[in-house]
C-alpha cells in the first residue's frame, strides 16, 4: 500500500515565511512545466515519479544545463545574471551517470583529498586510482564527493544511491544529511524508494504529466 497521498501544497516547512534559497517560477523545459517550486535553506525535498516522467529534465533545467523558459533564482539572484559554470557551482547537479574526463580519480578534485572520503568507504589511496577500474557504485559515490568539493548551496540529486548496496546507501544518506545541516544547503532528491523518501525528506513532490504536486505522508 502506498505510504503517501496527493493533496494541494498547503503545509510549509519551518522557515517557509523567509525567502526561498532556490525559487523556480513558471519553469518549462521540453515536456515538463510550468513548474513553480521553492526550496528553503537546510531542507531536503524529495521528487518522485514514473520513469520517463521528466524528473531528470527538471533537474537539468534547474541546473541551467538545458534550454528552458521561466526563471530560476538563487537567494533572489537570477540564474540568467550568472555564468553557467558559476551557477552550477552553487546549484550543483549530481547526474545518475556522471562523466569522468581525467585518467585518475584525484585529478577530478580541486582540494586534494575531499572531505567525506573515508565516510563513504574510501581511503587516501583512492585518489591515485584509475577511473577505468571503478565500479558503478564507486563512480557514483566519488561523483558525489566531487560535487560536494565545490561546496554548493543547492544539491540536485538524481537517484544518488541507485547503484549502491544498503550499507553504502546509508553512508551516502548520512553524508548528505550532515552536509545540509553543516552548510544549510537545500537538497532536491530524486528517488523511487518510498522507504528512503520517508527517511530523508521533509517534503515530497510527485511529477505527473509535466506538473508537480506536493505529497503528504499518511501517518
Amino acid at each position: 500500500m502506498d505510504a503517501y497521498h496527493t493533496e494541494s501544497p498547503e503545509p510549509q516547512p519551518d522557515g517557509a515565511d523567509s525567502a526561498p534559497l532556490l525559487h523556480a517560477r513558471a519553469l518549462r523545459t521540453r515536456s515538463v512545466g510550468p513548474i513553480d517550486l521553492q526550496l528553503h535553506a537546510g531542507e531536503c525535498v524529495c521528487l518522485r515519479g514514473e520513469s520517463g516522467s521528466g524528473k531528470s529534465l527538471l533537474l537539468r533545467a534547474l541546473a541551467d544545463l538545458d534550454p528552458h523558459d521561466g526563471e530560476v533564482l538563487l537567494a533572489g539572484v537570477l540564474a540568467a545574471s550568472m555564468s553557467g559554470p558559476e551557477w552550477r557551482r552553487q546549484v550543483a547537479l549530481l547526474a545518475a551517470d556522471s562523466p569522468w574526463w581525467e585518467p585518475t580519480v584525484g585529478r577530478h578534485f580541486r582540494t586534494g583529498e575531499p572531505l567525506g572520503l573515508q565516510s563513504l568507504g574510501f581511503s587516501a589511496a583512492t585518489m591515485a586510482w584509475s577511473v577505468e577500474r571503478l565500479s558503478s557504485g564507486e563512480r557514483q559515490r566519488l561523483a558525489l564527493l566531487r560535487v560536494l568539493d565545490n561546496r554548493p548551496r543547492v544539491l540536485l540529486l538524481d537517484e544518488p544511491t541507485a547503484n549502491l548496496d544498503p550499507i553504502a546507501t546509508r553512508r551516502v544518506e548520512q553524508l548528505l544529511q550532515e552536509y545540509r545541516r553543516d552548510s544549510d544547503a537545500a537538497l532536491l532528491w530524486v528517488s523511487h524508494d518510498p522507504v528512503q523518501i520517508e527517511r530523508v525528506s521533509e517534503r515530497v513532490f510527485q511529477l505527473v504529466d509535466g506538473r508537480i504536486t506536493e505529497v503528504a505522508r499518511c501517518n
